[in-house]
């Protein structure tokens, strides 16, 4: 941790008289003894902070710790090491001997704290304890750090004791600090992973506990160990007293919740210190004291509020006068539950008060509320004196999901939800309890950057189970893990699964039956009068644009097509992140492309609408509602997603206003031609301007993407004159308000050097004609899987793809590569305005093409007819739905290094769905490789294996370095070639684990690495979308609760 470069001027010319100079005569033999006794009993700490909690966030890090009870295998380290929340941890002594290591205590105020062991665990290593002498510090003493420094095994770093009494470092606003204590500074240059190395003697004795420092000044803060030396008293005491294991124990801790800090005589006496009161205090005092305890601080709510105020300098305390932070906390520590008489100045009045001393641990919070990956738990003395808030209020930790997605930030303080207030976290848990899932709730809180305004957001329950239900942890010091249980009782609605409509928009929960299900057929006569096909000067009505764009502004296709627009608001929970998606929240402008009684649909692209699983809200241009829409369709190739919504939610007034869109798919847009181009924005109000086509048919060139994600392939997109920037989404209209095409947004990466990159956005023109393909499929009875959409099962439609990435050449460039006269004459004729052949850039590894085509071929003709653009394959491969053999092949005609040869080449069959399987194992997502894993080319000779999509920060593979962009391949030493087979090999592995992991880079490269499975905290789930229901559920596989998998 790294000391604040704030510095007070007092410290800067302090001209105090220190302890004399303790004149050291050890020789280089006496230090080579000491530290040959002392480096055995060291050891590195690898801790896991499992949940972000108070101050800390979760992750994974390395420090020191040492042995001071060898009998008793008690380890002491710094409070930030110990972690105030969930944490995993093993001790690596210096012969590499690796044991797992348990917390039973933590200061809830200064900056140390112990693990246990089993000493019998240590097998192979000779060592001592290392004891603890802080009498022994003083100034000039020298002094050795011995730890891991900056990561290395044993670092050994030397330096002299320059001051006894420096303030307590200051590290962040918002997270931990020490205070009510001195610090001891040397100038040893300690850094990152030095934390809790034993600050050592010529004897081999501790003298002090490095905490933290200066990297600017190469200063070294070092904790004194008077406070360390009682509590370890207490621990030795405590385990005594029990038998055979460990129990927790009661460390006495008193606060009157107000911060002191030391001035100097010189500072009291400006503080209105009377001249009698400052002569008392010298004479009571050592020679060696220089100044008093100031009040700096006081938490509102606490027992000093009202009663001290910051400038109050304290004189005597139980009648004893008090100028050290030691003896102040003495009495307090041995005065909890009573009550404490505090004499002391403000401005030169003398005061006396009685103060109730409260118990440290009692406000320092040992649990936590688990609700949709968010962290919340009452407010810790630590944050409530960093933030000036009562302790005990609502804390959210780590905001999850459920959270961001309100726009509730990380140490928000929630002071009412759904109505009610929340003073405290069993109120929220009520309140949280009556919710149903898909509720809409208002939720009110503050935070400490703007603590005099309150903020209103509206939370939104998950609909679907992308999180385990809500959970309580409670610390156990006994065991040294958090125990896990239910925080909602088994009869609330937010336990139960299933989704049932409710007017006004609001989701509540039901278990569906099937009776309410509707099939639909194949019945092209279904659905129909959803479809716009009138013209649209007969579907309108003068009163139908009353309370949209004016119609004296606005143009004729602004005043039509506004009425179909949406506005999407997208997120991503973290529990699915998957395909490579690169963002949690995504917004864009999406058109009505259906709507009737039944069901409503909108195109929008998938830079909006990025993946399957995720959550989604419309907001209409005719109406003003939001309701929440389902993903129906994903299109495998092309940048655009389905998204259905129900068009009851609307209610009869937004039924009358809202409507669909007319596609005009042909004829297609020329070069020269004019549109209007009509989105939304942030307002709902639409924006138009006309613009003239430049480019009809621009073929789209998009580079992979550090972390593969969806990218658009065999696309050619538009082009305007003009537009309205990067940002801006709608649709390409003709003078009429019919839509041409769709303006989109696309995802790249602009890439600086070689190891630098920053994505980009950029919009282009979508042609509609294959969003009207799959429209008219949906409608009329597709011969895909059924997908529920408001409750009627609708056959979606399958893709037939050719899993081929291709690349345009000129024909000119094309002739210089050895292609025929013959050929180019034929493949002008076909096409006189692109003259261009399409080249194969790559096959998707594992699909039917790899093998047959190869990089750089030119494709002349399919099925004996000339191809010269991304359509001409698009419809080759559509022209063999009619046959309901679904291996036919595609006879391609090809130009290969200077010959002509045809090859066949068979298709692949894709969904709209998306990817609907993830696994969660040790703290990273498991999928299927998806298609942009797969456009690289090249998939594990091993059987392919499964591919890390994500990691989470705490998790066992963050611990242990398993990442993301790579395959599982094995798991100890089986095979893992789909999700099914992982899933079978790593059921079989128990708590606590060492697990031997194979995998391949995406660069290639195979390694081999070594795991702790955690059951406990880190329980292996699977979320599985389920099209009968279009619902997210998720099914545990493997925990401590269940013993074993189910």
């Amino acid at each position: 941790m790294n000391d604040s470069l704030q510095s007070e001027t007092n410290h800067q010319l302090s001209m105090e008289l220190d302890p004399p100079f303790n004149e050291s005569h050890a020789t280089a033999e006496d230090w080579r003894k000491a530290l040959h006794k002392v480096v055995p009993a060291v050891v590195v700490l690898r801790t896991t902070a499992c949940r972000a909690f108070d101050t800390e966030s979760a992750g994974a890090s390395h420090a020191t710790g040492f042995v001071v009870d060898k009998r008793r295998g008690i380890i002491l380290t710094n409070r930030h090491v110990v972690k105030p929340g969930p944490v995993t941890a093993e001790a690596m002594f210096v012969n590499r001997e690796e044991i797992p290591v348990y917390p039973i205590y933590r200061d809830p105020v200064h900056d140390f704290g112990f693990f246990r062991y089993d000493p019998g665990a240590v097998k192979f290593l000779s060592y001592e304890e290392i004891p603890l002498a802080p009498e022994a510090a003083s100034v000039g003493l020298e002094i050795k750090v011995v730890g891991n420094d900056s990561g290395e095994k044993i670092s050994i770093l030397a330096g002299t004791l320059a001051r006894l009494d420096r303030d307590a470092p200051f590290y962040k606003k918002d997270g931990y600090n020490d205070f009510n204590t001195f610090y001891i500074q040397a100038a040893s240059g300690t850094k990152g992973g030095s934390s809790g190395s034993p600050v050592i003697d010529w004897q081999g004795r501790a003298v002090a506990l490095n905490a933290g420092c200066n990297s600017s000044s190469s200063s070294a803060f070092f904790f004194p160990l008077e406070r360390i030396v009682r509590a370890l008293t207490f621990l030795q005491k405590g385990r005594d007293s029990c038998e055979d294991k460990w129990e927790a124990v009661t460390i006495p801790r008193g606060t009157i919740q107000a911060t002191f800090v030391h001035k100097g005589f010189d500072d009291t006496r400006r503080l209105g210190l009377q001249s009698e009161t400052e002569e008392l205090v010298r004479h009571a005092s050592p020679p060696s004291e220089t100044g008093m305890l100031v009040v700096d601080s006081v938490v509102p709510g606490g027992p000093a509020y009202d009663h001290l105020e910051p400038g109050d300098v304290l004189v005597r305390m139980n009648g004893e006068v008090v100028t050290q932070f030691l003896k102040m906390e003495t009495l307090l520590d041995d005065s909890v539950g009573k009550n404490v008489e505090l004499e002391f100045e403000r401005g030169g009045t003398s005061l006396t008060v009685q103060l109730v001393v409260e118990d440290l641990h009692s406000i320092t919070p040992n649990y936590f509320l688990e609700v949709s990956g968010a962290v919340i738990h009452p407010l810790s003395y630590q944050q409530a004196r960093n933030f000036r808030f009562n302790c005990g209020l609502v804390y959210v930790s780590d905001p999850g999901y459920m959270l961001y997605r309100a726009g509730v930030p990380r140490h928000a303080i929630i002071k009412r939800l759904a109505d009610k207030d929340t003073s405290n976290l069993e109120d929220f848990v009520d309140v949280l309890s009556k919710l149903s899932r898909g509720a809409r709730v208002p939720l009110e809180y503050i935070n400490y950057k703007d603590r005099h305004r309150k903020k209103s957001v509206l939370v939104t329950v998950d609909r679907h189970e992308w999180y385990a239900s809500p959970q309580i942890y409670t610390r156990d010091d006994t065991s040294g893990i958090w125990i896990r249980k239910p925080a909602l009782p088994s009869s609330s609605q937010l336990i139960s699964s299933g989704i049932t409509q409710v007017p006004n928009g609001v989701a509540s929960m039901d278990t569906s039956s099937s009776e309410h299900v509707l099939e639909v057929s194949n019945n092209k006569d279904a659905s129909a009068d959803g479809m716009v096909i009138a013209e649209v000067e007969d579907s309108t009505s003068p009163g139908d644009h009353d309370t949209l764009a004016d119609s004296s502004n606005a143009s004729v296709a602004e005043r039509v097509i506004e009425p179909t627009l949406v506005m999407f608001s997208v997120h991503v929970p973290s529990s699915c992140m998957v395909d490579g998606v690169h963002a949690q929240h995504f917004v864009g402008t999406g058109v009505i492309i259906f709507h009737s009684e039944e069901m409503g649909l909108v195109a929008v692209d998938k830079n909006t609408v990025a993946v399957s699983a995720s959550d989604v809200r419309l907001s209409f241009a005719a109406f003003p509602i939001e309701i929440p829409g389902e993903v129906a369709f994903l299109h495998p190739v092309h940048n655009y997603a389905l998204i259905a919504y129900d068009p009851s939610l609307l209610g009869p007034a937004g039924n009358l206003v809202v409507r669909a869109a007319q596609l005009l798919p042909e004829p297609a847009l020329r070069r020269g031609e004019s549109v209007c181009l009509v989105g939304l924005n942030k307002s709902l109000q639409a924006t138009s301007r006309k613009s003239v086509v430049t480019n009809p048919c621009a073929a789209l060139k998009i580079s992979s993407a550090d972390s593969p994600r969806y990218r658009a392939t065999n696309m050619e997109v538009i082009e305007l004159d003009t537009d309205f920037g990067s940002m801006f989404s709608g649709v390409l209209t003709d003078e009429h308000g019919r839509v041409k095409a769709i303006w989109g947004s696309f995802s790249t990466q602009i890439k600086y050097g070689s190891s630098s990159s920053e994505d980009h956005h950029f919009t282009r023109g979508i042609h509609v004609h294959s969003i009207s393909q799959v429209l008219n499929k949906i409608i009329s009875g597709a011969k895909g899987q059924s997908f529920l959409i408001n409750g009627i099962k609708r056959p979606m439609p399958l893709v037939r793809v050719l899993e081929v990435e291709f690349y345009c050449t000129l024909l000119s460039k094309a002739r210089s590569f050895g292609l025929s006269n013959n050929w180019i004459q034929a493949l002008v004729k076909k096409d006189p305005v692109r003259r261009q052949v399409l080249r194969v850039k790559c096959c998707l590894a594992g699909s039917k093409a790899e093998n047959l085509l190869e990089q750089g071929d030119m494709v002349l003709a399919i099925n004996r007819k000339p191809v010269t653009c991304f359509n001409d394959v698009e419809e080759a491969c559509h022209a063999l739905d009619v046959s309901d053999d679904m291996d036919t092949k595609l006879v391609f005609t090809i130009f290969r290094q200077g010959r002509e040869m045809e090859v066949e080449v068979g298709t692949d069959i894709r969904d709209g769905n998306g990817t609907t399987r993830v696994i969660n194992w040790c703290g990273c997502l498991v999928q299927d490789p998806h298609p942009e894993v797969r456009a690289l080319g090249f998939l594990p000779k091993e059987g392919h294996g499964v591919y890390v999509a994500r990691w989470s920060s705490g998790s066992p593979v963050h611990r242990y370095g398993l990442y993301s962009q790579q395959w599982i391949v094995e798991v100890n030493g089986k095979p893992t070639p789909d999700l099914d087979a992982f899933v079978n090999v790593t059921k079989e592995i128990e708590d606590g684990e060492f697990v031997r992991v194979r995998t391949v880079h995406l660069n290639g490269k195979p390694r081999v690495l070594t795991l702790k499975q955690d059951l406990h905290y880190w329980p292996t789930w699977e979320l599985r979308f389920d099209p009968e229901t279009a619902t997210w559920h998720r099914r545990i596989i493997k925990s401590l609760e269940t013993g074993d998998s189910l």
